[in-house]
C-alpha cells in the first residue's frame, strides 16, 4: 500500500478549512492547508499534492488566478469551492482548468465523492509538476496521425520530431480526436469522452480549452484540430 494521496486545502475562512480537514482525513487522505491563495502556491511546491481544492474569493491572490498559474506547467486535479453558484462562474472555473466545481454550503460527504470521482477520473496519474523528461519506451502505446504522435503511456505528445507540452485535459481532447481520423465531433461528444458522464461544461469551456491546445502548436506553425463550422470539430491532416 502506498501513501494516501495528499490533498491542498486553500480557503481564507478557518471554519472552512476545518471542516474539509475534518470530511478529508477521516476518507483517508493527507491534509495541507493554506488560508490565501499565496501561500496555496507555496504550499504547493513544498508538498506536490495530489489534489488541490481553492475557494474562488481569496485574498492576496484569488482561487482562478492560482489555477490559471498551476496551470502553466501542472496538471494536479484542483476542484474549485465558492458561495456564488452563477453559471459563469462554473465556466470560468472550468476554463481556467479546473476539475469540478462545489457550491458553498457543501455536503462533507459530497465533497468527498467529488474529490474521490476526480482522482478516478485521472487513473492515479496525477501530474503534480512539471513531467521529467526521460527517452520515449519502445513498449510504449502510441497511436499516429501524420507527424502528431502521441504518447499514450507517458501522456507525452510530439509533431515531427518536436515535443509539445499539453496539460492533461489537453492530451485527452486530442487523443479523442486522434482516435477517429475523420469523425466530426460535436462539442457535447468531446465532452462526454475527454470529462466523462456527470461533468457538465458549457461549448464555451470546449472552445477554450481548443483554443489552448492550438496555441500549444502554433509556435511550430501547425494546427491539429479543424473547425467544422456549425458542427463542430475534427482532426486535421496533421502534414
Amino acid at each position: 500500500m502506498g501513501a494516501p494521496p495528499t490533498i491542498l486545502i486553500a480557503d481564507d475562512d478557518p471554519h472552512i478549512r476545518q471542516v474539509v480537514r475534518f470530511a478529508v482525513e477521516k476518507a483517508g487522505y493527507t491534509v495541507v492547508e493554506a488560508q490565501d491563495g499565496a501561500e496555496a502556491l507555496e504550499q504547493f511546491s513544498i508538498t506536490t499534492p495530489d489534489l488541490v481544492i481553492l475557494d474562488v474569493m481569496m485574498p492576496e491572490m484569488d482561487g482562478t488566478e492560482v489555477c490559471r498559474r498551476l496551470r502553466a506547467d501542472s496538471d494536479v486535479p484542483v476542484l474549485f469551492l465558492s458561495s456564488r453558484d452563477d453559471e459563469i462562474d462554473r465556466v470560468v472555473g472550468l476554463e481556467m482548468g479546473g476539475d469540478d466545481y462545489v457550491t458553498k454550503p457543501f455536503s462533507p460527504r459530497e465533497l468527498v465523492a467529488r474529490i474521490k470521482a476526480v482522482l478516478r477520473r485521472v487513473d492515479g496519474q496525477v501530474q503534480s509538476g512539471p513531467a521529467e523528461k526521460t527517452p520515449t519506451s519502445p513498449q510504449a502505446r502510441e497511436v499516429t496521425h501524420g507527424v502528431l504522435r502521441l504518447n499514450l503511456d507517458e501522456f507525452r505528445a510530439f509533431w515531427g520530431d518536436s515535443e509539445i507540452e499539453l496539460t492533461r485535459r489537453e492530451f485527452e481532447l486530442l487523443e479523442v480526436l486522434l482516435g477517429y481520423p475523420g469523425k466530426v465531433f460535436s462539442r457535447s461528444e468531446l465532452m462526454n469522452r475527454a470529462y466523462g458522464t456527470g461533468v457538465i461544461v458549457s461549448d464555451r469551456t470546449i472552445d477554450s480549452h481548443i483554443r489552448r491546445l492550438r496555441s500549444k502548436f502554433a509556435p511550430l506553425d501547425a494546427d491539429p484540430v479543424e473547425t467544422v463550422h456549425g458542427l463542430g470539430y475534427r482532426l486535421g491532416s496533421c502534414q
